[in-house]
């Protein structure tokens, strides 16, 4: 067996680094400032440790398995209803499909995110999916180098395969549903959200494409992307109180939090505000104004993740999965 078809071991990273393997495992484990070994050997192994994919293994027994069985799961975030919906259907899903689940939360951290990565490899998991990462293509790297598939979820990546929502076709819908609802006579404003996201862009530029349809501009102060924060949402929104009718494209339902904080603090006479918001809570969808909400359809993206896990040479491309369009109000 050669070394391009097996995991990259102590061994071979000593010789890589020019080093003794019980030098190179006080590096990966943490004790090499005990030993004395020079801070430069130590950066040049953990170079080559995440060049070459390799993870501590921490379950030595499971080399002796043909497979583990193991599918890891990392997610940004537990306290949204979308994300907390994706990770306990992964685990349904797998367990039905014989897998064993394993699932962290990493904070949209991506220093967080590549270290579950490599704790996850280490596990001789047979697939990573990486929910919503921030580096997906970080990951997929050192997956593809330690021999691990993996495939990203809810944000794509260029390195492998992506199961994403169709946002600017459900944008689109949102968008007409709102303007036909809202009774505003001016463009509806787009809050919620970071530009350089590529959900916020997608969902943004069907956002746009409905207000184009029917020949209606959107002025640049329209377009307010502050973050999914509600802080940051109920501060820009801060001070501006409408005269008339408006309408409000809401970009996440942790944006709505900040929305809905806004409107409660609106002078008596305001308004009134009409809004629809990206992604779904039952709760959310009874609140006062609210005309719809997109719901992403989990169950399917899911099925589209796993029909994928031990397939060979997929290319790098995203799978766009239809929403549903909730019509609340």
């Amino acid at each position: 067996m050669d070394r391009d078809s097996r995991r990259t071991t102590i061994y071979d990273l000593a010789q890589l680094a020019g080093a003794s393997p019980s030098a190179v495992s006080a590096v990966l484990n943490g004790t090499w400032q005990k030993r004395r070994i020079s801070q430069r050997l130590a950066e040049r192994v953990k170079a080559l440790a995440e060049e070459q994919g390799y993870a501590v293994n921490s379950q030595a027994s499971l080399l002796r398995r043909e497979r583990s069985h193991i599918v890891g799961m990392i997610v940004p975030k537990y306290d949204n209803r979308y994300f907390g919906q994706i990770a306990e259907r992964f685990e349904a899903q797998a367990r039905a499909r014989g897998f064993f689940p394993v699932v962290t939360c990493t904070q949209r951290d991506p220093e967080l995110e590549f270290e579950a990565a490599k704790e996850l490899v280490s596990w001789q998991a047979e697939c990573v999916i990486a929910t919503g990462a921030t580096d997906p293509d970080r990951i997929s790297g050192f997956c593809a180098a330690a021999g691990v598939q993996s495939i990203n979820l809810d944000l794509p990546g260029t390195a492998a395969p992506s199961v994403i929502s169709d946002n600017f076709a459900a944008a689109q819908a949102l968008a007409a549903v709102i303007l036909d609802r809202c009774d505003a006579p001016g463009p509806l404003r787009f809050i919620g959200g970071r530009p350089g996201d590529h959900n916020t862009a997608a969902r943004l530029r069907g956002f746009l494409a409905e207000h184009d349809r029917r020949g209606i501009a959107v002025p640049e102060d329209h377009r307010m992307m502050p973050g999914y924060s509600a802080d940051k949402v109920a501060q820009a929104l801060a001070g501006w109180c409408p005269e008339g009718p408006v309408g409000l494209f809401v970009n996440s339902t942790i944006a709505l939090e900040g929305v809905v904080r806004w409107i409660a603090e609106l002078p008596q006479g305001a308004g009134p505000v009409r809004y629809g918001c990206f992604d779904w809570d039952a709760f959310a969808a009874r609140l006062p104004g609210n005309v719809g909400m997109v719901e992403q359809d989990v169950g399917t993206m899911l099925t589209r993740v796993f029909d994928m896990i031990g397939a060979l040479d997929l290319a790098p491309a995203a799978t766009l999965v239809p929403c549903l369009m909730r019509c609340t109000g």
